[in-house]
């Protein structure tokens, strides 16, 4: 297997070639990729079924399986993410600002590329392909480091891909991926900051911690989902019930599905009763405090860890409140800085609930599962970032980039 070290002079190298690639030659690569996927639908299935294989030998959760498993129009969306990126306009170049300085110096600052990202991810093999399609549209080589139980899909799709790169004449090194399923390898990949300019985990709560402790390279976290409902006092209760059903079952297994819901106590007997006989269509064990309890009388007595929990599952915490004040601090509290939703017909509360939540996405009157670089307009998305800095929420194009100044002088010395 090659080195790490040399991956890393490789995927550098690719970078350089790709930071020259016009605009109109990574659209022919991204419209190839997507036409070439498809055209590798049944190898790429044939592929995945050993690891949908494997994984439920191994008692794999469900949530975790639906995560995992392909089928022929998740790849057909995989290749309608790339040809959404062929859409979108190219980030690199753009001037973000100009001006001239009183000596004369002409100074500009132009988005370009990070150079080499690195990503390392847990059971969706679809993230090969969104993240090769975002990192190339925005010049930028791309190292993956997939789960274990994923590695027959994830050798598949990137051998897809670099098949796509190589007939289209470019460097078949804007894309790498880590074959090994050594942890020791992973921990190594964690400190090649000499070649990665950033590193990016996606997966669950302790991928991402060992990736932020151990990591040499800067990080951008993608984090999990524990998502909130918060259904007001004012709020449509018939339209509401739809919504959270929307968010907590459409899939179980993702970062924006609605985990914790809170009901303010001026609609709880005419809300609860509702809502819960939506969710047990679905199977969805509710858990909830005292009052919620009161209530439906089937749910389970819920603890603080079930608060604090991303279930990937079908179940659901849910708590009563007696204000707008207190549903948000309960979310500033346990949420964990992804997606949050408040359901009202009161403009002064939804203005409140849109400012004071902390969170990358916080909607109003809508499902939390929107929060995803597609339906964002993104194209793919690299991940949802929770942090402040550099990038938060879906991961586009844009939030790949970082910029340089380039000044201009007329044989200018400083005096």
């Amino acid at each position: 297997m090659i080195s790490l070290e040399m991956m890393g002079q490789k995927a550098e190298a690719a970078s350089f070639e790709l930071q020259g690639l016009s605009k109109e030659k990574k659209n022919e690569v991204l419209q190839k990729t997507g036409e070439t996927l498809i055209a590798d639908t049944e190898s790429i299935l044939k592929e995945n079924e050993k690891d949908i294989a494997n994984g439920e030998s191994n008692g794999m959760h469900p949530g975790m399986v639906d995560r995992l498993r392909l089928t022929a129009d998740r790849i057909k969306s995989m290749a309608e993410g790339l040809y959404q990126i062929v859409e979108l306009e190219d980030p690199i170049g753009e001037v973000l600002e100009t001006y001239d300085r009183p000596n004369g110096l002409h100074i500009q600052k132009r988005r370009v590329p990070l150079g080499v990202v690195g990503i390392i991810y847990e059971s969706r093999p679809n993230v090969t392909a969104d993240a090769f399609g975002l990192c190339f549209k925005s010049g930028n080589a791309v190292i993956l480091k997939g789960g274990s139980d994923a590695v027959c899909s994830n050798i598949a799709i990137a051998a897809s891909i670099r098949k796509a790169l190589r007939s289209c004449g470019v460097c078949e090194d804007a894309i790498q991926l880590i074959e090994s399923t050594d942890r020791e390898v992973t921990k190594q990949f964690m400190k090649l900051n000499r070649y990665v300019n950033v590193l990016i985990p996606r997966g669950s709560a302790g991928l991402i911690r060992s990736v932020v402790e151990n990591s040499t390279i800067p990080v951008i976290e993608t984090g999990t989902g524990n998502c909130h409902i918060y259904v007001d006092e004012s709020a449509d209760l018939e339209k509401a019930v739809p919504i959270i059903v929307n968010a907590k079952t459409q899939r179980i297994g993702v970062c924006n599905a609605c985990e914790s819901l809170l009901v303010h106590e001026a609609v709880r007997e005419r809300f609860l009763p509702m809502i819960a006989e939506a969710f047990r269509e679905y199977k969805v064990e509710m858990r909830g405090d005292e009052r919620t309890r009161e209530v439906i009388a089937d749910a389970i007595p819920a603890t603080e860890e079930d608060y604090e929990r991303e279930y990937l599952d079908y179940i659901i915490a849910i708590k009563t409140v007696s204000s707008i004040e207190e549903a948000i601090a309960h979310i500033n509290r346990y949420n964990t800085k992804h997606s949050e939703a408040i359901l009202t017909q009161n403009k002064e509360n939804a203005d409140k609930f849109l400012r004071e939540v902390d969170a990358a996405c916080v909607y109003a009157n809508a499902s939390t599962r929107f929060s995803d670089g597609f339906e964002f307009g993104f194209g793919a998305e690299i991940g949802i970032s929770t942090q402040k800095l550099h990038a938060r929420g879906p991961m586009g194009l844009k939030e790949l980039t970082s910029y340089k100044y380039t000044i201009e002088g007329d044989w200018h010395v400083r005096p």
